[in-house]
């Protein structure tokens, strides 16, 4: 019988070594794995690379890690923005490493290494520092620059529903870039509100398909969420 549903947090990130490249689904605070970034935080891995559209929000969630000078390197679209006030602190003192990569590509490259996809060539970023030392093609007389698909050990998603299976489904918006990241890992960990039985899930409405994921767990939405808690970022 297939069941990757995992009795706790601590189980789904078991596994989760030092040095690790880990992609965390979020658009901001939505679809954040607040509850798994956490217990990641407990198993004290370090030197992780984390693959984010940004570098965190206040003190929840991927600003957490790198408060906790979890991250050697992070890749992601918006390093900083008003409440970035860790990354801001990290980065001045040299304690971590960037990779800025436009949000479209960052996507695409995520994309192109679920599906298989060697390299692509984009517009976006050509004759800026962003394509140094990069190939560069003029196609259909436009300049383009190649990029390559951005892989990972582990992605962290949330989703509103789950099944045994792995099967997913997500909450609108907060849906951005968790299936793409599902498809990119070698092992998708995913926290869902409530696992549901077999059948219950409406096929044309699977997003993730259980394929792509490794471990469900079960993180209900809190009735109470204080403001600058974990709990609040799950509002969202």
């Amino acid at each position: 019988m297939i069941d990757k549903t995992v009795p706790s947090l601590e189980a789904a990130v078991a596994g989760i070594r030092d040095g690790a490249t880990v992609m965390i689904g979020g658009f901001g605070t939505a679809g954040m794995p607040v509850e798994l970034i956490d217990a990641l935080i407990a198993t004290g891995a370090r030197g992780l690379t984390i693959v984010n559209n940004n570098a965190g929000n206040a003190d929840a969630g991927v600003a957490a890690l790198i408060r906790e000078k979890r991250v050697r390197r992070i890749v992601c679209s918006f390093p900083r923005q008003t409440d970035s006030w860790h990354f801001d602190r990290a980065w001045r003192a040299g304690e971590l490493e960037l990779e800025l990569v436009p949000q479209g590509n960052l996507a695409e490259r995520i994309r192109a290494a679920g599906a298989g996809i060697g390299a692509f060539y984009t517009p976006t970023g050509f004759g800026t520092r962003l394509a140094e030392g990069k190939e560069t093609r003029v196609i259909d007389g436009r300049d383009y620059v190649l990029e390559h698909p951005i892989r990972a050990d582990f992605a962290l998603v949330k989703a509103l529903r789950g099944d045994r299976w792995g099967n997913l489904v997500y909450r609108k918006t907060a849906r951005n870039f968790g299936p793409i990241m599902a498809m990119a890992a070698e092992c998708t960990i995913a926290q869902v509100d409530e696992v549901v039985a077999l059948g219950d899930l409406d096929p044309e409405a699977i997003v993730t398909p259980g394929i792509f994921v490794r471990r469900v767990v079960a993180v209900p939405p809190r009735a109470t969420q204080p403001a600058g808690t974990a709990a609040a970022a799950r509002a969202t």
